[in-house]
């Protein structure tokens, strides 16, 4: 789109995080082509000419470039920070990048692109089997100094301050698995992941210090979006289901709420809840298992969306 008479041009992309979970793992789909240093989310150009909505045009090239239907769609946010998709300081080109959240549950055919573990870019939200170190050996120092670094007399060092404690659960403060994009835009503020230096829009706390896998553009930042929606959103919405086989165990089931949420849970109080919320049901079968003893398949009920306002899984469940 060009306004007549000026010479800065818009356009507008659509960017996907196309997530699975496999073997405990949460995955998100990059594409990584052989001339590139790092990941990116699949992307590509919106055409008001060929794609009637944004989302078909999502799901259009989203399919012409991994061969994947993707399933469940939700519209992120709208990412349109200056220089967030520039290449070269002169050019004029202005991308407004649309972001997506896609679940699937199939595999990607073509060359460029493969899985990666979501926590490869995020090491410290994932909480499963202990609080992440890298939180109190790594960020806890980069924040205090960081704070340090706005001046003495200065509400921007309290602020600050602040800030990471809510972040990171410093001090004693608990963990908010949802807070995934305010952690990582804190980290950015602070100069403590890559894509901030490469931007040349702070400058360091330590140079030393860049956290995580960085990203394309601003690709990290519209994953972060997504994985907080679906972290907050599976509580109050049966979205999990999304990237569950037909038929499953409660373990499978559990452990891939864990996987998302990054915490452990409570196996007799998320079984509990699971029942009491009515959100599957047996199947009459038992799984083939590879050791141990078999246990009972079980499928979504679907007529839970009809029975209850907000059908989900709340982590008041966790693990001690």
């Amino acid at each position: 789109m060009k306004r007549a008479g000026a010479d800065n041009v818009v356009n507008i992309g659509l960017s996907a995080a196309i997530v699975s979970v496999a073997e405990e793992r949460p995955r998100v789909l990059v594409v990584h082509r052989a001339n590139e240093t790092v990941d990116s989310l699949p992307f590509g150009p919106f055409d008001p000419l060929h794609h009637r909505t944004l989302e078909s045009g999502l799901r259009s090239w989203v399919g012409e470039q991994t061969s994947l239907d993707i399933g469940y769609v939700e519209q992120l946010y709208t990412f349109g920070d200056r220089g967030r998709h520039q290449i070269k300081p002169a050019e004029e080109l202005r991308v407004v990048s649309v972001g997506y959240l896609a679940l699937t549950r199939g595999e990607p055919k073509t060359p460029d692109t493969q899985w990666r573990e979501w926590y490869r870019f995020f090491p410290w939200e994932d909480w499963r089997d202990a609080r992440p170190r890298v939180i109190d050996e790594v960020i806890a120092p980069a924040m205090r100094a960081f704070a340090k670094s706005a001046g003495k007399g200065d509400n921007t060092s309290e602020a600050r301050r602040d800030r990471a404690r809510l972040c990171f659960g410093l001090d004693g403060l608990p963990w908010d698995e949802e807070k995934v994009l305010d952690r990582y835009e804190l980290l950015y503020e602070a100069g403590l992941v890559e894509e901030s230096v490469r931007d040349g829009r702070v400058t360091a706390v330590d140079t030393s210090i860049q956290l995580g896998a960085p990203m394309m553009f601003d690709h990290r930042r519209i994953l972060a979006t997504a994985i907080a929606r679906l972290r907050g959103k599976m509580k109050y919405r049966p979205v999990v289901f999304e990237l569950m086989p037909p038929t499953f165990t409660l373990l499978e089931l559990q452990r891939t709420v864990e996987a998302i949420s990054g915490v452990r849970l409570h196996k007799q109080n998320f079984r509990r809840l699971v029942e009491d919320q009515g959100l599957v049901e047996g199947t009459g079968r038992t799984s083939a298992a590879a050791r141990g003893r078999p246990a009972e398949l079980f499928r979504f009920r679907k007529e839970v969306l009809r029975e209850r306002p907000a059908p989900g899984f709340r982590l008041g469940m966790r693990a001690r």
